[in-house]
C-alpha cells in the first residue's frame, strides 16, 4: 500500500518535475567605471500619520501604526531599526499636510487625527504634542535613525476648488516646531515640505511657482535657526508624483542651492485591491515600465537643478494601503528588489520603503513587529550593495533580472539575481569586461588576466589557498510565494529565542564553481576577488 501510494505521488508530480528547465545565462558586468551612485543608506522606511480608522476594500491594516501612538518600547520595533546601524527614516504621508504641532501659539486644540466628513482624506486636522516628539526623540536616540520630517505645506492656504489649494504658505507653526526641535538637541537630517501636493496633486494640489516660493522661505527657517548649529539639515521637495512640466519650474523658482533632494513617490504596482497584483511583479516587461519615470526625472534634475540629488521619497508598490496578503509575503521582494536596483542606476541616492509599520505593506508585522520578508531583503540591500553601481550586460533571459554594485566594505562586487520565471533554473555565468578586451585585443590570455585579476584583490598570502565567494539565497518558506516567512540558504528567518533579528549567514561557495539560481528566488552573490578598477 505504501508502495503504491508513493508511486501514485511520485507520478503527479513528474509533469512539473519534467516542465522544469535549466537556462543559461550571461552576464557581463564592467567595474572600469561607476555609471551611478547610491547613499550609504540609500534603504529608507517611512512612518505614517494613518490611524485604525484607516480603511481600504474592507480591510483596516494600521492600527497603532501612527506616529502618534506607535508602541515604541516593544523590544522588536527597536532592535529592527538597529540591525542597520542608521536606518534612514521619514516621517510623512497623506495626512501631515492636516499636522498641527502642539508649541508656540497654536491657536487650536492639540487633538489626534478622527474621521470627518468632507475632511481632506476623509479626516479632519491632527496634532503632534509635543510630548509625543520628547518620546519619539527619546527612541531616536536609542536606535540612532537618519530622520527626514516632512512638514504641513498647506497651512495657510485656502482651497480655491477641484482640489487646487492657492495662497503663502504659513510657515508659523512650522518655525516654532523646528525652533523646539533645535531647542532640544533633537537630530533632524532633513526637511521636507508637503506630500503629493505637486502636479494635479493627490486629493490636493499646489502650484509649482508658489511651491518654489514657499521652499525658499523653508530654505531661509532652517539657515536661521540652525545658524549657531553644526548641524545642517538638508531641504526635501516636493514629495509626489513625477509631473515634468511642475518639477522643472519648481527648480527654475526656487533656484540653484535651495532644494537639496528632489523626491518623486512611486507606486506603480496599482490599486492594492487588483487582482492582477501578483503577476504584474513577475512580469519583467511590466516592472520594466517605471523605467522611463526614473530617466525623466533624472534628466529634468541634470538640466534644471544639477546641485540636487535624487530620492524615491516613498513608494510602496500597490497604494491604498498594499496589497493583501502580497505586500507583506515573499513575493513582493521581486518587485521591491527590482525597484532597487533600477533606481540606483538612474542615480536615485535614496530609496523610502512605505512602510516601516502599518498597512499591508510593512516592513514590520504592526501588532508583533516580527519582520516580514521584505524587511530582510532590504537588511541583505543594506549590508551588501556599496555606493557605487556598475554597468551590467545580460543575454536574452528576460525574466533573470541582473544588477551590480561595488561591495559594500569589502573589495569586489556584489551580484544580485532575480529569478522571475516559474519553470527555469539558471546558470549564470558571470564575466567581468576586462576579460572581454584583453581577449579582443589579444592582450594576454584568459589564464594570466585571470591571475592578475587574483592578485590584485586578493594578494600574495590570500592567493595560497582557495578563492571563495559567498551567496546569500531567498526562497519563500515550503516554495508558498504567499509566505510571510523567507528562507535564506534553505533556513527559515525567524526571530532567534532569545527575541533578536536572526544573523544572516551567506553559504562559502568555491569562486570557479557554477553561480545558479532556481526559479521564482533571487540570490545576492558576493565576488571579493572580481577586479573592478571602480571599486578600488
Amino acid at each position: 500500500m505504501v508502495l503504491c501510494v508513493s508511486l501514485i505521488l511520485f507520478l503527479v508530480s513528474l509533469p512539473a518535475f519534467l516542465a522544469k528547465e535549466v537556462g543559461h545565462a550571461s552576464v557581463v558586468v564592467d567595474g572600469t567605471v561607476a555609471i551611478a551612485h547610491i547613499d550609504n543608506n540609500f534603504v529608507c522606511a517611512t512612518l505614517d500619520w494613518w490611524n485604525h480608522e484607516k480603511c481600504d476594500y474592507n480591510h483596516c491594516p494600521w492600527g497603532s501604526a501612527s506616529v502618534l501612538n506607535l508602541n515604541l518600547s516593544h523590544p522588536l520595533l527597536a532592535k529592527s531599526i538597529q540591525a542597520f546601524n542608521q536606518l534612514r527614516i521619514r516621517i510623512g504621508g497623506s495626512l501631515q499636510d492636516q499636522v498641527l504641532y502642539g508649541v508656540g501659539d497654536l491657536k487650536y486644540p492639540c487633538h489626534p487625527f478622527r474621521k470627518q466628513k468632507g475632511g481632506l482624506f476623509g479626516f479632519s486636522t491632527g496634532c503632534l504634542p509635543m510630548s509625543r516628539w520628547d518620546e519619539l526623540n527619546h527612541f531616536f536616540s536609542k536606535t540612532r535613525p537618519l530622520i527626514t520630517f516632512s512638514l504641513n505645506a498647506l497651512s495657510g492656504r485656502h482651497h480655491k476648488g477641484a482640489g487646487v489649494w492657492v495662497g503663502d504658505w504659513d510657515s508659523r507653526n512650522a518655525y516654532d516646531f523646528i525652533n523646539y526641535t533645535v531647542s532640544k538637541g533633537y537630530q533632524i537630517n532633513s526637511w521636507e515640505l508637503g506630500n503629493e501636493l505637486c502636479g494635479k496633486g493627490v486629493g490636493a494640489s499646489v502650484g509649482a511657482e508658489q511651491y518654489g516660493k514657499d521652499l525658499i522661505k523653508l530654505k531661509h527657517i532652517v539657515n536661521q535657526l540652525y545658524n549657531d548649529s553644526h548641524i545642517n539639515p538638508a531641504i526635501v521637495g516636493p514629495g509626489g508624483f513625477f509631473d515634468q512640466k511642475w518639477f522643472a519650474t519648481l527648480l527654475q523658482v526656487s533656484g540653484s542651492g535651495v532644494v537639496d533632494v528632489v523626491t518623486q513617490h512611486i507606486y506603480n504596482l496599482g490599486p492594492g485591491v487588483d487582482p492582477n497584483l501578483m503577476q504584474k511583479i513577475l512580469d519583467p516587461s511590466y516592472l520594466d515600465q517605471i523605467s522611463g519615470t526614473f530617466d525623466s526625472l533624472a534628466a529634468t534634475v541634470r538640466h534644471h537643478g544639477p546641485w540636487a540629488s535624487i530620492w524615491v521619497g516613498e513608494s510602496g508598490g500597490a497604494y491604498n494601503s498594499g496589497g493583501f496578503n502580497v505586500s507583506n509575503t515573499f513575493v513582493n521582494s521581486f518587485w521591491y528588489l527590482d525597484q532597487l536596483g533600477m533606481s540606483a542606476t538612474y542615480n536615485t541616492a535614496v530609496y523610502c520603503r512605505q512602510s516601516l509599520v502599518g498597512g499591508h505593506y510593512g516592513l514590520l508585522n504592526r501588532t508583533s513587529f516580527v519582520p516580514n520578508p521584505d524587511y530582510y531583503s532590504a537588511l541583505l540591500w543594506h549590508r551588501l550593495m556599496g555606493e557605487s553601481v556598475l554597468k551590467v550586460d545580460r543575454n536574452g533571459a528576460p525574466h533573470l533580472r541582473v544588477y551590480a554594485h561595488c561591495s559594500k566594505g569589502s573589495a569586489g562586487i556584489t551580484v544580485l539575481l532575480i529569478n522571475l520565471s516559474n519553470q527555469t533554473d539558471f546558470i549564470v555565468d558571470v564575466k567581468n569586461v576586462l576579460d572581454d578586451r584583453s581577449r579582443s585585443t589579444g592582450k594576454g590570455s584568459k589564464f594570466s588576466h585571470g591571475l592578475k585579476r587574483t592578485v590584485s584583490w586578493v594578494g600574495l598570502k590570500a592567493s595560497d589557498g582557495p578563492l571563495h565567494r559567498k551567496e546569500y539565497h531567498l526562497t519563500p518558506k515550503d516554495g508558498n510565494l504567499r509566505s510571510k516567512i523567507m528562507a535564506l540558504n534553505g533556513v527559515p528567518l525567524e526571530i532567534t529565542k532569545d527575541g533578536n533579528i536572526p544573523e544572516l549567514e551567506p553559504v562559502i561557495v568555491p569562486v570557479n564553481s557554477p553561480i545558479s539560481i532556481t526559479s521564482f528566488s533571487i540570490k545576492f552573490v558576493v565576488l571579493p576577488h572580481f577586479e573592478a578598477p571602480a571599486c578600488g
